[in-house]
């Protein structure tokens, strides 16, 4: 379903039985190891995570680096919610 550079290649597959029965087939989270250098950003009222990535990354489809840093499963709960604070991995260039 994936290419091989993608960055979900690698990550397991789950399947998710909802309460009608039907099941769904989807990749389990990839963990950022605890050993990237990590900063932290407030979430401020209006946020949006593609912002959020823009702001730390240029490039807002890096969102995903800052749910894995944060284990989302929703990458809108994110930024619900001001004051929150955000694992934001450090990319090395």
């Amino acid at each position: 379903m994936f290419a091989r550079t993608s960055r979900y290649a690698s990550a397991v597959d789950a399947v998710y039985e909802d309460p009608s029965g039907r099941q769904l087939a989807y990749k389990l989270l990839r963990i950022t190891p605890v050993t990237a250098p990590m900063t932290t950003h407030a979430v401020a009222q209006g946020d949006r995570l593609d912002l959020v990535s823009f702001q730390y990354y240029g490039d807002p489809e890096q969102f995903w680096r800052i749910c894995d840093a944060n284990s989302a499963q929703r990458p809108d709960d994110l930024t619900a919610q001001a004051g929150v604070q955000l694992v934001i991995p450090v990319v090395q260039s």
